[in-house]
């Protein structure tokens, strides 16, 4: 199983846990998990509606690709610690992260 953490807006954490091998995106999970994230463009990267900031667990995730590098950069809270849900693969690099939701 893959053990990960979503804070939402107010402050509240809680841990999620996926089976290994569920080949869904961060994203996913979350709308699956009923957060309240929008995923406007379907998980394409042109909106940020699912900008999650990255707690703990960073250095483990896989590198920002062209595509959510540059719609990151358009963003006026984007800090180093932002990534986007759509583009972030449940994997086992995600055990023990800690995601900070960041869009509304």
């Amino acid at each position: 199983m893959i053990h990960f953490t979503i804070e939402d807006q107010t402050g509240g954490q809680q841990p999620i846990e996926i089976p290994e091998g569920i080949s869904l995106s961060l994203m996913e999970v979350l709308k699956a998990s009923e957060y309240p994230i929008l995923a406007t463009c379907g998980g394409m990267a042109l909106c940020a509606t699912c900008h999650v900031a990255v707690l703990e667990g960073a250095d483990r995730l896989p590198p920002v690709n062209d595509a959510e590098g540059d719609l990151l950069d358009t963003l006026p809270d984007a800090d180093s610690d932002s990534r986007l849900a759509c583009q972030l693969r449940v994997d086992e690099t995600m055990d023990g992260a800690v995601f900070r939701l960041r869009a509304a």
